[in-house]
């Protein structure tokens, strides 16, 4: 189960982020999972409920924002969204795409009292 480390390192960035006075202010902390992330947000929240306890931050909640897997495709020049996860233009079926989003998980912020 890798929300585990995923867990561990979101209250390190919290660490990173917020001055050790204000650590007992810590509400909550919000993400931005992709769909395509390899995260499952459930396992992540149970996880970081646990990791948290033994922290300065057991009052703080987490939430999570569900990001969807979209592609920009490079031949008819526009966006798409998937809900597979495959790298093929739902307009025209070409593969020549970038992927806008649907595969990150990033600390979007970290709330205070």
């Amino acid at each position: 189960m890798h929300e585990l480390s995923v867990a561990q390192s979101i209250v390190e960035i919290i660490k990173e982020n917020v001055p050790e006075q204000d650590y007992g202010k810590v509400n909550a902390v919000l993400l931005e999972v992709g769909e395509f992330s390899g995260i499952i947000a459930d396992s992540l929240q149970f996880c970081f409920d646990a990791v948290k306890l033994e922290t300065p931050f057991k009052k703080a909640r987490m939430e999570i924002k569900k990001v969807p897997f979209v592609l920009y495709c490079n031949l008819c020049k526009v966006e798409t969204t998937n809900s597979n996860g495959i790298r093929m233009c739902d307009k025209c079926g070409g593969f020549d795409n970038s992927i806008v989003s649907g595969t990150e998980m990033r600390v979007t912020e970290v709330e205070l009292d």
